[in-house]
């Protein structure tokens, strides 16, 4: 006799070594996908059991019987619509954030049984897209009725929570509510009266068709807590659609085989407002397939942005389906694409991300067109590969995880070696020393021993300092010491092309010294530096920056400390200053110490 087995999802070390050297393609990100939405089923199937035990928990809304029934029926008509509806990546967001309000018993931004009720939706949905006949309550929240992965339909409502009918078959549908009822129109991903259809950016051929929706309506597509629909003027869209269809060529040129993988994984855009001299994005483990991002300047911005996402989706599927780090949610990892210390996972995340940003970048450097691109890829690459090498180390790391880490090192080890503009690595070179000493200025503690015994040096009238000061692997704290500021990483940018050199002088927190550092004029920007010191000593940007600029006009013991172990300089300056008459300034006093700093 045999017996049944249950199949599993598997991911074959063959799929698992591509991706590590960015090499998946689209049927890799096609076995990701079927592994996703079974993942996606479950989790719907063991919220819904979690809910069963308390059925009042869905308020109005019709008993959960009538949601299996109705599952059941588009099931057996069209299991592809049942697979479009769960696979939405907002039904995993959905799924997630319900499943804890339910376990924490609390509600979220709407009450319980309308987060509850968004399954009644998604039934809805997929029955609309099955062509079935049938009825079905759905939650209303402030006249917002939303049918997942098809739109929003509009009606009055004079309650912020209520329900509303859809209803109908063989095509025609209708939405209603306690003051009106709103006609699906025969394509939903157009808009009619009372109905916000899905709107869809796509470019190429069939063969190569990068295509998503600009999604402004799921009130799952955020990262944290459900949004209202911000829907985009039809003007914004135009705005969407062209640049992405120029960052497909983009990708197409630079990563023709990473663009072929994107455009199978990338299925929804969240739009989010341009913020000047940023580009911000983020995506979760919870919705895959889909990305949150702020309107870029251009191109190349965007491009750089989707691989960096699309990363971030790739390993938020490999990691249901192996284990790279046992867990370890201790924020104590150095990473230069954040201002806090990260935890493994963080940090991995990000060095797999960066990994695809700068193959982007190489690319697009290797054509020739700009000094910005030369730029970008030899920042990533070296950051990258510096984070890289660290994470290897690691303890923390499974067998699969140093596999996967291997694989990265493989591609990008070599292109460390390869050649760079010297005046573009010497920008890079300084835009790293000056991010890695902020950090350490922020968030590193020196030992108070050490601080008390130079300081007391120092009032003995020693000729140098009493220990060795080297760079030590001190567990750092998420709570910062100061603020921060970008400014000098946004001014270099902008000063590799034309259009952007007119705007330096509108990027926030930008000083007269930040600029001459930037331009290379280093004694003008010391000079602005130790102004700014005689203003507030403890400053972390100008304390870097003092150390950034005298390093700049040659080797210069001050220069070390305060790029090297900036954290004991000020800790030190601080101790004198409430102890010493005569306080040295800061530079005196790092000249003083960086006499024994090992750099």
């Amino acid at each position: 006799m045999t017996h049944a087995t249950t199949p599993f999802h598997r991911l074959p070390w063959s799929d698992f070594d591509a991706f590590a050297r960015l090499s998946g393609d689209a049927h890799m990100i096609g076995r990701l996908r079927g592994a996703e939405l079974s993942r996606r089923k479950l989790l719907v199937h063991a919220l819904l059991e979690l809910s069963a035990k308390t059925p009042e928990a869905y308020g109005p809304l019709p008993p959960l019987e009538a949601v299996w029934d109705l599952l059941a029926r588009v099931e057996n008509v069209s299991p592809t619509a049942l697979d479009r509806a769960f696979a939405h990546p907002y039904t995993g967001s959905w799924a997630g954030y319900t499943t804890r309000l339910l376990n924490n018993g609390i509600d979220g931004v709407c009450p319980l049984w309308m987060h509850l009720g968004h399954v009644h939706a998604l039934a809805a949905a997929a029955a609309v897209m099955a062509d079935l006949d049938f009825e079905i309550s759905v939650p209303l929240w402030e006249g917002n009725a939303i049918l997942p992965s098809l739109g929003t339909a509009r009606l009055p409502a004079s309650d912020q929570f209520s329900t509303a009918e859809v209803r109908g078959g063989r095509g025609r549908y209708v939405v209603s509510g306690e003051s009106g009822e709103v006609q699906l129109p025969a394509r939903l991903d157009s808009d009619s009266p009372g109905w916000w259809g899905l709107r869809t950016c796509g470019a190429g051929t069939r063969t190569s068709k990068l295509s998503v929706t600009l999604d402004d309506l799921d009130p799952y597509r955020g990262l944290h807590e459900p949004l209202m629909p911000e829907r985009l003027k039809i003007t914004e869209v135009g705005v969407w659609r062209r640049l992405l269809s120029d960052a497909r060529e983009l990708l197409l040129d630079a990563t023709p085989e990473l663009a072929g993988a994107l455009a199978a994984g990338l299925d929804s855009v969240v739009p989010k407002p341009n913020v000047p001299f940023q580009n911000p994005s983020a995506s979760t483990g919870e919705a895959f397939g889909s990305a949150v991002i702020g309107l870029p300047v251009d191109a190349a911005d965007l491009a750089a942005t989707l691989v960096h996402e699309f990363q971030h989706i790739v390993l938020g599927g490999i990691l249901h389906l192996a284990v790279l780090y046992e867990i370890d949610r201790t924020e104590r990892i150095y990473v230069p694409w954040r201002d806090d210390p990260r935890p493994l996972s963080g940090a991995l995340q990000g060095v797999y991300a960066f990994f695809g940003v700068t193959a982007f970048w190489r690319g697009k450097a290797r054509s020739g067109e700009s000094q910005r691109a030369s730029f970008e890829f030899a920042h990533w690459r070296g950051q990258t590969w510096r984070t890289l090498l660290a994470l290897r180390r690691d303890a923390m790391l499974t067998e699969a995880g140093r596999r996967f880490l291997d694989g990265i090192a493989e591609v990008l080890g070599p292109w460390q070696h390869e050649p760079v503009p010297q005046d573009v690595l010497e920008q890079t070179e300084l835009l790293a020393a000056d991010h890695r000493a902020g950090w350490r200025l922020r968030h590193l503690r020196p030992d108070p021993a050490i601080v008390a015994a130079a300081a007391e040096a120092w009032l003995a009238g020693r000729a140098r300092p009493p220990v060795v000061l080297a760079p030590a692997d001190l567990p750092p704290t998420p709570v910062p010491d100061g603020p921060w500021s970008r400014s000098r990483a946004t001014l270099t940018r902008l000063g590799l092309s034309d259009g952007g050199r007119d705007l330096r002088r509108a990027v926030p927190g930008a000083t007269e010294a930040d600029f001459a550092l930037t331009t290379g004029r280093f004694t003008d920007a010391a000079r602005g530096y130790r102004a700014e010191l005689r203003v507030d000593p403890d400053r972390p940007a100008p304390l870097v920056g003092l150390g950034l600029a005298l390093s700049g006009s040659g080797p210069n013991p001050a220069a070390r400390a305060l790029l090297h172990c900036p954290e004991v300089v000020r800790a030190v300056h601080r101790e004198l200053r409430r102890t010493a008459r005569d306080v040295p300034t800061p530079e005196k006093l790092a000249w003083w110490l960086g006499q024994l700093v090992s750099g």
